[in-house]
């Protein structure tokens, strides 16, 4: 029998870039923040927000290049790439594999299909992005599974000839190769809305991440939630003829930290619902992220790592967010643990 040793689990903070588009987060804090998190041995890697017209906030390739000069060791990538399917995939592979020269090997690409599927807040502003851009709604999973294809093949093959369903073109060539060798990490975000459970939707969105991805990323779920869809797509790998333990899981959520649990939350609420334009039930709330003491996060934030999360990573829903920072890498992330055998 092998002994159990605990070991300090590193997590993901994710920057709410938005927040400087209405005074909640200047351009100076935000590099302040990405300097406390440097500093931190709890933290791992720095994430942006990603969106571009349904969503406006700074574009997030830009700001992780200005975070990959500021830092030398955090994991760095978008939480996640809503844009992906509106990125040109020749343009985009320059871009990111220039990134990762930067980084000297630092990033991890979390694409998604996009924006809300349904009724409810930012649903008609992404309508508006797709038409604005030129695609259909339709396009969205075809266009992210054919440009993960492209990407890989742009950086690990001398000259690209391609004919698809979305993309053509012949003899493409792009330089600088990434660092990360063969590919830099590409995750895929997916959050399939639990009331599809059972339709062919929700399998396909699963599916997708264990055939494609080096990753998974998710939101809204507690934690016996993502425990089932993480069994669902490691078992899902093996079918695909993949080693599932070559996969990650991550979980997006948001944190605000109060020894006055019903403080912590309203403020949550009054940011969140001004970050996403939105009304955000309880419920949802209850979803989306952790408020409370240090303590209390810290157990919350466990939960999802003894259900399998890999990578925590937490965006700080405050009005305060340099304070609370300060607060999370001294009283909460530190007592977060991950049993490995020994």
């Amino acid at each position: 029998m092998h002994a159990a040793a605990e070991s300090r689990v590193e997590v993901g903070l994710s920057l709410p870039n938005r927040a400087m588009l209405f005074g909640a987060l200047t351009w100076p804090q935000m590099l302040s923040m990405a300097a406390v998190a440097e500093q931190s041995e709890s933290v791992g890697s720095l994430w942006v927000g990603d969106s571009v017209i349904a969503k406006p906030r700074p574009e997030s390739v830009v700001l992780l290049s200005a975070f990959a000069s500021r830092t030398t060791r955090l994991k760095l990538g978008p939480a996640c790439m809503a844009s992906f399917n509106l990125r040109h995939p020749i343009v985009f592979a320059a871009q990111w594999a220039t990134l990762d020269v930067i980084s000297n090997g630092r990033t991890i690409l979390a694409a998604c299909i996009g924006g809300p599927t349904g009724p409810g807040a930012g649903a008609g502003a992404y309508q508006t992005e797709l038409r604005a851009m030129g695609f259909e709604f339709s396009q969205r999973v075809g266009r992210m599974e054919e440009g993960i294809a492209i990407l890989r093949r742009l950086w690990t093959e001398d000259r690209v000839t391609h004919q698809g369903r979305y993309y053509r073109f012949e003899g493409v060539h792009i330089e600088p190769r990434p660092v990360q060798q063969p590919c830099p990490p590409v995750w895929i975000a997916s959050s399939p809305n639990p009331a599809l459970i059972g339709e062919p939707r929700f399998h396909h969105a699963l599916e997708r991440v264990a055939r494609l991805a080096d990753g998974w990323m998710t939101a809204l779920l507690r934690p016996e939630e993502f425990a089932q869809r993480w069994r669902i797509i490691q078992d899902l790998a093996v079918d695909a003829g993949r080693d599932p333990e070559t996969l990650t899981s991550a979980q997006h959520i948001m944190l605000n930290i109060n020894d006055d649990e019903r403080t912590a939350r309203t403020e949550a609420k009054v940011f969140l619902d001004t970050y996403y334009d939105a009304d955000f039930s309880e419920e949802e709330l209850s979803r989306w992220g952790i408020f409370g003491s240090p303590q209390r996060c810290a157990d919350a934030l466990q939960d999802f790592i003894n259900a399998g999360c890999q990578v925590p990573i937490v965006r700080l829903a405050s009005w305060n967010p340099l304070g609370q920072l300060a607060v999370c890498v001294e009283a909460v992330l530190p007592k977060l643990t991950t049993r490995t055998a020994v």
